[in-house]
């Protein structure tokens, strides 16, 4: 067979028809080369094969096989169902028949193509129908008695379950030229029912029905439960969306309302953010003209006290100065002399103004140089500092002067948070408002007290203050959910007490405040003392600003003791005139030093008893006051300085002491008045009657104040010595 011959064959296995030259050339080479039925009806076999679980009839050459192929690629899928096993006597027309018709094969071709095959269709044929046939028919045994029943079958398996076992038919649809064959599965052995199945009776299915039927019940009561629980959280639903929609117009005020309070008060704290340096700048200015103005003061004492000693230490060595010149050869000594014979002129003025003060007060017999304070200013000073002062108040006031109302009132923006008080209150509460008002009310209160010292002598009483007036009874008109003591607000302005005024304070003792002056020292005490009163929760140990202000007032008294107290060594030839100008700077320093024990002892109740003991009785009694009375002669003048020295003690720290002694740091002062007792006892032993009883009068007078210091054994050692009987009308007159 020529290669054109087998380019015509492929072209008609890959369209499905052949043209008519094909046509020709197929039957004539008939002998050598199936044609397109015979492969088409080759294929139709084999297919017929597969799907019926049966093997191939024919097993075709190498040639047809791929060709076969071929066709079961392009076109096998249109045609697999066009053929059908048919067991009925109805003649149709067979496939072959078909494409020979459409291939344009006459009839007697056709017969001629079945001549040499129908022999093995036909055998194909039969095998396939006795296959169909052989499969066993089930076979169902119905029971005689209708009310009998296998209990194995029916408690064993479920429902349902004796329905799915396999079973094998072979279907053939007759007269249905497009219904399809179906495969034949192989045959299946079926159980047969086992004799030790028990059969069910009337009773045991009413039983069962009985069961059944409780636990439906069972279940029906499960889901009535579930059926109302259901209900109540619908209710609940609704009662809560009723809730929500009524709210939703609240929710919208309150929400419209922080709204705005967020945008007020970002508002102000940017005001703020601008105004505070400005503020502070002011303060720390007064602060300034303040330090100035004591440092003037403290440094004008300081350097009377250099004259004084250095005047007087001159009289004991002449030695002759050096001249000290400055760079343009000029004599600094002559010019400090000036200054110092100006200082002079001016110290004694001032001392001369007090005396006759105090001479038209009828004060001077009782008054002893050294106790007074001399904080006398001169006029110039004084215009200085009250020009400067005017200055800092007008700024002050000029602050806020561009600023609405409404961010720097302080009712104002009050009113604000005690809306949202009382409006909101737990959001109120959730958002600490009450923790940062005293913060955000700080620089409006620090502004209203520039000026304001308790140091100085008509210091206005804060607590008649603008803002103090304002915030008194801010959060007292509405009734808040929480009790007292956890409302934040209730604490307000102790708050500000804390962080305001303890602060600023701190500041002026430590840059304003002068220890040797009783007046300041006494108003700064009672400051003190007001506080620790109306304001316990403020002034305590564990508070952070008061610590701060305690560690100041100390260090202040320390370094007054280092820097003011001086108490001068004389011989005793200079000390003999007591009208000469070393005796009377003597006395001076010397009172001028328990004044400042006094100033110290004050603090009793609000400085640590330790630490007072320590300042008060190691630094100042047994350093310089007690140093002082050992080294000058022993006169009736020196009881009245040990009284003086004794009154300043607090009554109430030797009240509480047991047994005779008292205590340890004043055993050395109790040694000195019992040596004073009788250094005066043994000075009138050659004197008159006057003189002896004017010594037992004093003597007496030291054992009072032995009594007050509770040293008792020095009390009898004294009484004993000198003959003094009436001790307890002594004690109890002390």
């Amino acid at each position: 067979m020529s290669l054109s011959d087998e380019r015509d064959i492929q072209n008609v296995q890959s369209s499905g028809s052949p043209g008519p030259g094909l046509k020709t050339t197929a039957l004539t080479y008939r002998c050598e080369i199936p044609d397109a039925a015979f492969i088409h009806a080759a294929r139709k076999r084999r297919q017929m094969a597969r799907e019926l679980g049966g093997e191939p009839p024919l097993v075709e050459n190498e040639v047809t096989n791929k060709r076969l192929a071929r066709e079961d690629e392009n076109g096998g899928s249109d045609d697999e169902d066009e053929e059908r096993i048919v067991f009925s006597g109805v003649k149709i027309k067979t496939q072959r028949q078909k494409i020979a018709e459409e291939i344009g094969i006459e009839c007697s071709d056709d017969e001629a193509l079945d001549d040499g095959q129908d022999e093995e269709v036909s055998r194909w044929e039969q095998e396939q129908i006795r296959k169909g046939i052989s499969i066993p028919q089930v076979q169902t045994t119905q029971s005689e008695d209708p009310t009998m029943y296998y209990q194995g079958s029916y408690d064993a398996q479920p429902y349902g379950a004796s329905y799915a076992m396999p079973f094998s038919y072979a279907i053939a649809t007759v007269g249905a030229d497009n219904s399809k064959p179906l495969k034949a599965e192989p045959s299946v052995p079926y159980p047969i029912p086992s004799c030790d199945l028990t059969l069910i009776t009337t009773d045991l299915v009413k039983k069962r029905l009985k069961d059944r039927l409780s636990f439906m019940r069972q279940g029906h009561d499960s889901n009535a439960r579930r059926f109302e629980q259901i209900q109540e959280e619908l209710e609940a639903s609704k009662k809560t969306i009723q809730l929500l929609e009524g709210s939703s117009q609240e929710a919208a005020d309150k929400y419209r309302f922080l709204q705005e309070m967020r945008g007020y008060v970002g508002d102000l704290l940017e005001c703020f953010s601008e105004k505070v340096p400005v503020i502070l700048e002011l303060e720390v200015a007064m602060h300034q003209l303040l330090r100035q103005r004591a440092s003037r003061l403290v440094q004008r004492r300081q350097d009377d006290i250099k004259d004084e000693s250095s005047e007087f230490s001159s009289l004991s060595s002449k030695a002759v100065m050096v001249p000290n010149l400055d760079s343009f050869g000029r004599d600094r000594t002559a010019y400090q002399e000036l200054a110092k014979q100006r200082r002079i002129a001016e110290r004694e003025a001032r001392r001369t103004r007090r005396r006759q003060a105090r001479e038209q007060n009828g004060k001077r017999a009782e008054h002893k140089e050294g106790l007074s304070s001399d904080d006398e200013e001169t006029s110039t000073d004084i215009t200085s500092y009250n020009s400067e002062r005017d200055r800092i108040l007008k700024e002050s006031k000029q602050v806020f002067e561009d600023v609405v109302e409404d961010f720097h009132s302080l009712d104002n923006i009050k009113s604000h948070f005690e809306t949202w008080r009382k409006l909101y209150f737990t959001c109120y509460r959730d958002a600490y408002i009450g923790l940062c008002l005293p913060k955000l009310f700080n620089p409006l209160i620090r502004l209203q007290l520039v000026s304001w010292s308790p140091l100085q002598v008509e210091c206005p009483n804060f607590e008649y203050m603008l803002w103090f007036e304002s915030l008194l009874f801010y959060g007292c008109g509405e009734q808040s959910a929480l009790k007292k003591e956890e409302d934040t607000d209730n604490s307000l302005l102790p708050a500000i007490v804390e962080r305001v005024l303890l602060p600023k304070l701190a500041v002026l003792t430590d840059q304003v405040w002068d220890p040797l002056s009783s007046s300041q020292t006494s108003r700064l005490v009672t400051f003190m003392q007001r506080l620790i009163k109306d304001y316990p929760t403020v002034l305590h140990g564990d508070n952070r600003n008061t610590q701060e202000l305690l560690r100041t007032i100390v260090t202040r008294i320390r370094q007054t003791l280092d820097d003011d107290i001086f108490l001068p060594l004389f011989p005793k030839n200079v000390m003999e005139n007591r009208n000469s100008g070393p005796y009377l700077f003597s006395q001076r320093q010397f009172w001028s030093c328990v004044k400042l024990f006094g100033n110290i002892l004050k603090w009793d109740g609000i400085l640590s008893p330790s630490v007072l003991k320590e300042l008060a009785m190691d630094s100042t009694l047994n350093r310089y006051i007690l140093s002082a009375l050992q080294t000058t002669d022993i006169s009736e003048e020196d009881v009245e300085k040990c009284r003086r020295v004794v009154e300043c003690f607090p009554v109430q720290w030797f009240s509480s002491l047991k047994g005779q002694q008292t205590l340890p740091q004043l055993e050395n002062f109790c040694r000195y008045l019992k040596h004073l007792a009788s250094s005066l006892y043994r000075s009138c032993v050659a004197g008159s009657d006057v003189e002896k009883r004017n010594v037992r009068e004093h003597i007496k007078e030291v054992v009072r104040l032995l009594g007050r210091l509770n040293a008792l054994d020095h009390v009898i050692a004294v009484a004993s010595e000198h003959g003094i009987k009436d001790i307890k009308t002594l004690l109890e007159n002390k």
